[in-house]
């Protein structure tokens, strides 16, 4: 799992470590959150095929989903693209897809969280709905959740409540990576926050200029991904194929 992928320099830190990195940790699925890939502010269709391209095998989204109208009209055509499962009926595109890996079919479900957020439907009981379809209907080897959510009580919410039903809950979202993953006791891989695959010298991978004119002048300001040298966060999870549990959870931090 790579957390949020911000601007080029995140698609260009994703081109040059991720063939090393699958290959290292002999990797069957990757996934990577890639709403802040245009420009550090949504996805767009061109974008999302060149993630793929460099070894991506799904992408999840979050509170940006909708910052670019190109994804907004051809989402439904983009098989390895997931947005959030709790928004409206009326959204297109779908908040959960199947992959099937040498190891066996496997679900990774995208959730948003609501503190501090705009509201949406509960992503504990979204949660709660497609794990009871998922495991009636396909049965598969292992389920992972992205939950892009702001407050740490809120994700570690999520761990303790899909704990033992899935293999992974990571968060995403705030772009600093956190040093707590663990496997929660009844076999579920947990991290607060995955981190940002982008550009270090910046605030969370925007512009300082921009976003200090924002804090300190509270005026609008656009919002730029930063430039410069760059950084891959990520974490590698392996999963147990005959119970569904996570084995090990390991973080990894690549700087330039």
């Amino acid at each position: 799992m790579i957390g949020d992928v911000v601007g080029s320099t995140g698609r260009r830190l994703l081109k040059d470590k991720l063939p090393n990195l699958k290959k290292i940790h002999q990797i069957d699925l990757c996934i990577a959150n890639g709403e802040n890939a245009a420009a550090g502010l949504g996805l767009t269709p061109r974008l999302a095929q060149e993630i793929n391209e460099m070894g991506v095998d799904l992408i999840t989204l979050g509170n940006h989903t909708w910052s670019k109208r190109e994804l907004v009209e051809r989402i439904d055509l983009l098989n390895t693209v997931i947005r959030p499962a709790n928004g409206p009926a009326e959204w297109p595109g779908v908040g959960w897809r199947s992959f099937k890996t040498p190891q066996g079919l496997v679900v990774v479900i995208n959730l948003l969280g609501r503190i501090f957020m705009e509201p949406l439907d509960c992503p504990f009981r979204t949660a709660d709905q497609i794990i009871e379809h998922v495991k009636t209907e396909l049965a598969p080897v292992a389920i992972f959740v992205d939950f892009h959510a702001e407050a740490t009580a809120e994700k570690m919410a999520m761990g303790y409540y899909l704990n033992g039903r899935v293999a992974m809950v990571a968060g995403t979202h705030t772009h600093v990576q956190t040093a707590d993953e663990q496997i929660l006791n009844r076999g579920t891989a947990y991290i607060t926050d995955v981190g940002m695959t982008g550009p270090i010298h910046g605030i969370i991978g925007m512009n300082p200029e921009s976003s200090l004119h924002r804090f300190i002048n509270h005026m609008p300001a656009p919002y730029e991904a930063a430039t410069g040298l760059g950084q891959l966060s990520a974490v590698v999870v392996s999963v147990d194929s005959q119970t569904g549990k996570a084995q090990t959870i390991n973080r990894i931090s690549i700087k330039e």
